[in-house]
């Protein structure tokens, strides 16, 4: 297994990504990005993932999300009431082709009315053709990609097609690190799968 440190300079995971790609020296069909910040992933994600972007060829990149269960949604609700910016929500087609991702929680819903579907929690996993890689890296950052501080956006931005693989969400809570009140939620999930691991 080869091992490669990225410069520095990059921005975020996928600009991260792009650099090793070049640094290996090889082309492989796919590339995956499991992100340090979603260590609640369960395998069978990725696995869905790769069949997603595998089976539509029209797809640059492809990425995951769940919908998101009320314990989450309020998770999300509390970060936005305190300020604080939590986890990712996306939006996309029937055809399942991302339309956008956002800090905030979208869709809005208009008081009085019900949702027809989930708000879909966006998951730090990714898949990519190494082309649509060299695309991100040469498009530069988009300017909604840096007020939302989302590195997919760039995609959108720059015209590529975005697949979202819907998952089914595991027998746990899929929350990611992104506030320093994250870690307890967390490490307690670790703490209670690797207990009946053991058992």
């Amino acid at each position: 297994m080869a091992v490669v440190m990225t410069p520095e300079a990059c921005a975020n995971g996928t600009e991260r990504c792009a650099a090793a790609l070049s640094a290996l020296g090889y082309s492989p069909e796919l590339v995956v990005n499991l992100q340090g910040d979603a260590p609640l992933t369960p395998a069978s994600m990725v696995a869905e993932l790769v069949a997603l972007i595998e089976s539509e060829p029209q797809f640059a990149m492809a990425t995951a999300a769940v919908p998101a269960s009320p314990a989450v949604l309020a998770h999300l609700q509390a970060d936005a009431a305190a300020g604080r910016v939590g986890g990712t929500t996306v939006v996309c087609s029937s055809a399942g082709r991302a339309l956008y991702f956002s800090k905030s929680i979208i869709p809005h819903v208009l008081p009085g009315t019900t949702p027809r579907e989930s708000v879909l929690l966006h998951l730090g996993l990714y898949a990519y053709r190494p082309e649509a890689l060299l695309s991100y890296t040469v498009h530069g950052a988009a300017p909604i990609e840096l007020q939302e501080g989302l590195e997919q956006l760039r995609f959108l931005d720059a015209g590529l097609p975005v697949g979202v693989a819907v998952c089914e969400a595991p027998a746990w809570e899929m929350i990611e690190l992104n506030n320093p009140t994250d870690v307890p939620l967390i490490e307690a999930e670790l703490a209670r799968r690797a207990a009946m691991e053991s058992v």
